[in-house]
């Protein structure tokens, strides 16, 4: 189901940049905040704000809310705000609930609730820049899950000329790269006669484990 219009209850740091990208590719969003300056402050990048309370049914009803193909929660500073928006989008009939979650307890709660996507933006970014910065050829890592990731991996120098069937990610490590950025455009479900170098980026889908495997040899040059 493509998704074209968003709610987002909570314009902080999070919701304000989460609605300004999704109004930049192209995307209707509703902004709700309770805070009349935030509403304020992005009443002309968003499709739509409004000042108003989301954790009372009969402002979700008048604004729409169950017309729309998404709700995100983004408040963050106020979990009980937080819980009771969800459940008021939930119970509207949003085809999907997205929230963020500020500590695992919040997230378990939110699970229990049966929100589609839980978000944890600063956990999220500080794995991910840990990763980066102990692994240079790491350029982004996505945990898909508790068990698979998805990595952007630079071609090392040893593998530049070589074909994915002269690698052979998946036989050595169990991992697939399932793209290949080249400078002249993306590759999707690239062949095995497809031939790397140095100025490509890997998209690697693997389990944990596989993945820092393959970053482990890339970093020790094998």
């Amino acid at each position: 189901m493509k998704l074209n219009q968003f709610v987002i209850i909570g314009l902080g740091r999070f919701g304000s940049n989460l609605g300004r990208e999704l109004v930049r590719l192209g995307y209707e969003v509703l902004g709700v905040d309770r805070d009349e300056e935030k509403v304020q402050e992005l009443s002309n990048v968003l499709t739509h704000t409004i000042v108003a309370d989301a954790t009372e049914e009969e402002v979700l009803r008048s604004v729409g809310a169950r017309n729309f193909d998404c709700g995100v929660v983004a408040i963050g500073d106020d979990i009980q705000a937080s819980i009771l928006a969800t459940i008021l989008l939930k119970e509207l009939g949003v085809k999907k609930v997205v929230a963020k979650a500020v500590s695992d307890l919040h997230g378990r709660v939110l699970e229990r609730m049966g929100v589609d996507r839980i978000i944890y933006p600063e956990r999220d970014m500080g794995v991910r820049v840990a990763h980066q910065l102990v692994s240079p050829n790491l350029l982004d890592y996505i945990e898909l899950s508790k068990k698979y990731t998805i990595a952007e991996l630079a071609v090392p120098q040893c593998w530049s000329g070589k074909s994915l069937e002269d690698v052979d990610l998946r036989g050595k490590f169990g991992c697939s790269i399932v793209a290949i950025n080249k400078p002249q455009g993306m590759i999707i479900a690239p062949a095995a006669k497809d031939v790397l170098s140095t100025e490509d980026v890997m998209v690697v889908i693997g389990t944990n484990d596989q993945i820092e495997q393959c970053q482990e040899s890339f970093d020790s040059g094998e």
